[in-house]
């Protein structure tokens, strides 16, 4: 079965990883079903029906994006607001139309790795900014598998850095 790829990314044209392992997924129309929300809804008016329609129709899913002041771009947090609903994601009369789904994350970083540390510069790992989503997707019922997280690009957006990122990009979300 396909993999459902939802990317938030406020500026893909502008963008070097996300808009790269972009391409890279859809050359494999057959693996995977790649969305591009902050494209289909550039008023951020999401239609909730076709949204859950479409995770209802995946086993596994992964949500792409930047990290957006150490957090999601605002966009994601919306969707996740609007479209996993009480009655339909989760509540005790709920359906828990996401449970037992398949969930990743996959990010990029314009800092160093090593910035993201309890050493580092700003004192939280990735794993301990993520963990919301973790929490999330328990919480749904679903299934987390984990995150990759791909640093440095502000520094060291060469050919061959952003090239670098696809194996283990791929590694990821066909891990899913």
């Amino acid at each position: 079965m396909k993999t459902l790829v939802l990317i938030f990314h406020p500026d893909i044209e502008q963008s070097v990883i996300n808009k790269r392992w972009k391409k890279e997924l859809e050359k494999s129309p057959e693996k995977y079903f790649v969305r591009n929300l902050y494209d289909i809804y550039p008023d951020e008016k999401i239609d909730v029906n076709m949204e859950q329609k479409i995770i209802e129709d995946f086993d596994t899913i992964l949500f792409q994006f930047p990290i957006y002041w150490f957090n999601c771009p605002p966009f994601f947090k919306k969707y996740l607001d609007d479209v996993l609903t009480y009655g339909w994601a989760y509540g005790s009369k709920s359906g828990y139309k996401v449970a037992s789904k398949k969930i990743g994350f996959a990010v990029t970083a314009g800092i160093n790795e090593k910035d993201y540390s309890a050493e580092g510069k700003y004192k939280y790992t990735m794993n301990e900014l993520l963990r919301p989503f973790e929490v999330t997707v328990n919480y749904i019922r679903a299934e987390y598998k984990s995150f990759f997280a791909y640093y440095d690009i502000e520094q060291n957006a060469t050919e061959e850095w952003i090239e670098s990122s696809i194996p283990p990009f791929l590694n990821h979300v066909n891990s899913l």
